[in-house]
Order: C-alpha cells, then structure tokens, then sequence
C-alpha cells in the first residue's frame, strides 16, 4: 500500500473519504451477517463481486465464485421440516480493522460470535473465529472479493427433550 508519509493515509484519500469507506465496508459486512441470519439467498450473494471471489470457510468448503456458496447457503438457511426452518443462526461480527488502500480495494479483519441451533439434530452450537476479508468496489459499491474464515473454537452441545424452541 502506497502512503503519503506525511499523513499515513493512503495517497489521494482525505481522512473523511477514508472514513466513508470504512463506514462502508462495515455496512456491507453487517448487510451480509444480517442476511445470513435472515436466510436471504439473494443479499447474501449481493454482497460478494459477480464473479471470481475467493471463499473458504473451513468446513463448508472453499469455492473461488460467490455462486456456489450462495447454493450451500441456501440449501442450509432454506431446509425445511414441517413447514418450520430447522436451521436458526445468529452472527455477530466485532473488532473490525479496516486498511483502505485507495478508492476502490480495501482489506479487513473481523471477529465472529456465532451460534446455531439445529433442530434436525438438536443440538445448539456457539463458536468463535476471525475472517479475512478483501474488498473492493464494483459498479460504484463496495463486495467482498474474498472472504476467508477460520474457527478459533466451538462447543456442541445436545437439546434437552425439555428444551422449547420457538419461532
């Protein structure tokens, strides 16, 4: 990255431009763990470049377009039983650190608080780990170009018969 050394910014960026796309990228960042929740297919594929970007979320897999994992997610987010969705998550991102590196390409890091519910099996998981992610600006809005995660630990556990579960 190329840095004015008077200012530590990158050239050509104003700390008020370097903020607005900070603030950006974190918006885009929470659109996608609000999507995810939400089990919204058509945002969660919104967010990542048309195509090319590189995702590798350890289990699930690594795929070098955003299409494909788009399918795994709404082949898990969508399953159904009974009318009632089995699979509920709930995502939270924190400790953003955001490198603007000019106008349009930026990198981050970001801690995820995970935790999910699987009714199929019955068992409620709470895990926690760090992405790595690049962005970049495609058709005058910020995506993720790549999004790498990794699980720094998890606890699974089963559900009680005794345990309600309601949506």
């Amino acid at each position: 990255m190329s840095q004015s050394l008077a200012t530590g910014r990158p050239h050509g960026l104003s700390w008020e431009e370097q903020l607005a796309h900070v603030e950006a990228i974190k918006a885009l960042k929470h659109r996608y763990w609000r999507a995810c929740d939400a089990k919204d297919p058509r945002v969660f594929r919104a967010c990542f470049i048309a195509s090319g970007a590189s995702i590798d979320y350890g289990a699930l897999g690594a795929f070098d377009d955003a299409d494909k994992i788009a399918e795994v997610f709404t082949q898990i987010a969508l399953q159904l039983v009974d009318g009632r969705h089995v699979i509920l998550d709930m995502h939270h991102g924190m400790h953003p650190d955001i490198t603007v590196h000019d106008h349009g390409s930026a990198s981050g890091q970001w801690t995820l608080r995970f935790r999910q519910v699987n009714l199929v099996e019955r068992t409620e998981t709470v895990m926690s780990g760090e992405y790595d992610d690049e962005y970049v600006v495609e058709d005058g809005e910020w995506k993720m170009s790549k999004c790498h995660f990794r699980r720094s630990w998890a606890i699974t556990r089963p559900l009680g018969d005794d345990c309600l579960v309601e949506q």
